[in-house]
């Protein structure tokens, strides 16, 4: 005899049922609108940027461009550098810390209209839609047996994809290296290897994941889904299904005897990840919309109020009073505190970022040495590293035993964006009074501004 399955085992029976894909139905409304809008706006920028120039002191370049090679990330006038990684890393946390909090206050929206796995599953589908036709045109293809017909669309279909990663493959490559000399060497056969690689692999990648996978990214891939519920409070507002006012069910819908939903199942048709709305909040769902928008319409058609499907709270959703502004509502004001911190943290890091780095290298090769005229010298190696898109002149000055001072040149030029390495002697009188070793000061400053200097610690030694 078989053994009863169990509550757990048909919990994991349910996660990985094979449903078959998925072909969503299409629907109209102004989620779908925002939907698209979005679609629209992310694309533009993504495949539209990378072809802006921006002119510096003459020279024009790329206005976006990650140059792994020369170690510099260029944004329009900005200039980054390694050195810079803190303006990177407070930029990463703005990004996560924006998100928890859009989640806190309307779960998972970006999922539903701005996360690159569900743009281009649209845009993808968007294709598939116009070569074989609607969801049941679709349904149908794929029932049928193998024939030309279908051979010959579902070549075109993938073809068009092929062509859409690909580009999509050359464009992000293109952030890496200048656009314009990009695409002339793809047909040439003049890409380097690491070119090569990250074509192929982002070509196959989006392929695959908005082609094929689809919904089963966010289904069982994503992790943010998993633990996007650590963020929810009672009244963070999700796509939700009114069961006081839809139940019970009843196609009929007779007046007083039955709720407004007609059990359509339009609402389950239009899910891109193919839930049901209706048995309550799933970690599948990303707020997409499209269920209310598909609701909102058989709403229309058999006279009944719109928003059955709708925008709600935890707290709506059992009949309560949502709360009212961020008071009682922890979570989100932590959230707010946060970006708010951060955001000074990095306007302040921005503010005072210095377009002047120096390295100080002792000479431990001779400890000191002791000249002609009575004087004990050291040597250095001053790194000048000109973080500024100009040409600038800088001047060395350094304090520390009495008399100390600089002997021969104490002004040096640095080219644009360059490392110029100087040999600096240092010498201080024999009969300073000074012993041992003693702590010095560099200071650097930039001629044309004065009030911009870098200061370094070093040591002087004497006998």
């Amino acid at each position: 005899m078989h053994k009863p399955i169990t509550k757990a085992q048909e919990a994991r029976l349910a996660f990985y049922r094979n449903k078959g894909k998925i072909h969503a139905r299409a629907t109209a409304g102004k989620f779908n609108r925002l939907r698209w809008t979005m679609v629209w706006l992310t694309q533009i920028v993504f495949y539209g940027t990378c072809w802006l120039n921006w002119e510096t002191n003459g020279v024009t370049r790329q206005a976006v461009l990650l140059d792994i090679a020369h170690e510099k990330f260029y944004l329009f006038g900005l200039v980054l550098w390694p050195q810079d990684a803190l303006l990177m890393a407070f930029g990463l946390i703005l990004a996560a810390t924006a998100l928890f909090f859009v989640t806190a206050i309307a779960g998972r929206l970006f999922c539903g209209f701005a996360c690159p796995q569900t743009v281009y599953t649209a845009i993808f589908a968007w294709i598939e839609a116009r070569v074989e036709g609607d969801h049941l045109a679709r349904l149908k293809l794929d029932q049928s047996p193998l024939s030309a017909r279908k051979l010959g669309l579902k070549a075109i279909k993938h073809g068009l994809w092929l062509l859409f990663a690909a580009w999509t493959a050359i464009t992000f490559v293109g952030y890496f290296t200048p656009i314009r000399e990009l695409l002339p060497a793809v047909p040439a056969g003049r890409l380097g290897p690491w070119e090569s690689f990250w074509l192929i692999f982002y070509a196959a990648f989006t392929y695959v994941q908005a082609g094929l996978a689809r919904e089963a990214v966010c289904q069982h891939m994503c992790p943010y889904s998993r633990f996007q519920g650590v963020m929810f409070d009672p009244d963070t507002r999700n796509v939700a299904y009114d069961p006081a006012r839809g139940e019970p069910r009843n196609s009929r819908r007779q007046a007083g005897s039955s709720g407004d939903c007609v059990d359509c199942g339009i609402c389950v048709q239009v899910c891109p990840t193919g839930i049901d709305i209706r048995d309550g909040l799933q970690y599948q769902c990303i707020n997409c919309g499209l269920c209310i928008d598909a609701c909102d319409q058989v709403m229309d058609k058999i006279g009944a109020p719109r928003g059955l499907i709708r925008f709600m709270s935890e707290r709506e959703v059992g009949g309560a009073t949502p709360t009212r502004g961020w008071i009682g509502r922890p979570r989100v004001a932590a959230y707010a505190a946060l970006l708010l911190v951060f955001s000074l943290l990095a306007g302040w890091a921005l503010a005072e970022r210095s377009l002047l780095l120096v390295d100080v290298l002792r000479d431990r090769g001779a400890l000191h040495r002791e000249t002609a005229d009575g004087t004990i010298e050291n040597a250095y190696t001053l790194k000048l590293m000109n973080l500024d898109e100009n040409r600038r002149s800088f001047t060395v000055d350094v304090s520390g035993p009495a008399n100390i001072g600089i002997v021969g040149e104490r002004e040096f030029t640095v080219e644009a964006g360059s490392i110029r390495p100087v040999s600096l002697t240092v010498a201080v009188p024999a009969d300073s009074g000074a012993s041992g070793i003693q702590p010095i000061q560099f200071r650097v400053w930039d001629q044309d501004r004065p009030a911009s200097s870098v200061l370094e610690k070093s040591s002087f030694v004497l006998p």
